[in-house]
């Protein structure tokens, strides 16, 4: 399995843009701080600029850009393990490009446990978009079949594996007032 992460990695860093499971479904991701392959997954999305997308990343250490400043109590809670999938919105503090934070203050992380997520973002040393892989709208393809017949084209690379065991997409809280805003 390696190998594929390996060349996965290569074409992120190199405004590539690929389908790769996540611990709940399917994601596109590439590099958040290439605008072009930004633009491109939100062409392929058809998603609008102003909503936003996900990070993940392998472990905090990889969202300390993002992090600093903010009191240890709101790390931790960052850093303590869920038995759910948690994405926390943070401060962005005009550290990433506008089309991850989108019209937000705030910037979506998550600290992933799938170890194909992990080791890709271990790899390039550092976090990567993790936005569902579907059309804006429509429902999220299944399985690496469904990507390569619906997407395949518009890829660069789909990195098979198996998705993780949750069945619901993480659930999202704003990391200062505690809101969940999708649970």
């Amino acid at each position: 399995m390696r190998w594929p992460i390996y060349q996965a990695g290569l074409i992120l860093q190199t405004s590539g843009v690929i389908a790769y499971p996540t611990e709940t479904v399917w994601g596109l991701g590439c590099d958040p701080f290439d605008g072009a392959a930004l633009t491109r997954i939100m062409s392929i999305k058809q998603r609008d600029a102003h909503k936003g997308l996900i990070l993940v990343g392998a472990n905090i250490e990889q969202f300390a850009f993002l992090l600093e400043g903010l009191a240890p109590e709101l790390i931790e809670k960052i850093r303590t393990p869920s038995n759910r999938p948690t994405t926390w919105l943070v401060p962005h503090n005009g550290k990433v490009h506008p089309l991850v934070h989108g019209q937000f203050s705030t910037v979506a992380i998550r600290i992933s446990s799938h170890p194909i997520v992990k080791t890709l973002c271990e790899q390039i040393g550092g976090p990567i978009v993790s936005t569902s892989a579907n059309e804006s709208g429509k429902p999220t393809l299944k399985n690496a079949l469904q990507i390569q017949k619906f997407l395949g084209p518009k890829l660069d690379f789909i990195l098979s594996g198996p998705l993780g065991s949750h069945q619901q997409a993480s659930r999202i809280i704003d990391l200062h007032s505690g809101r969940i805003i999708r649970g």
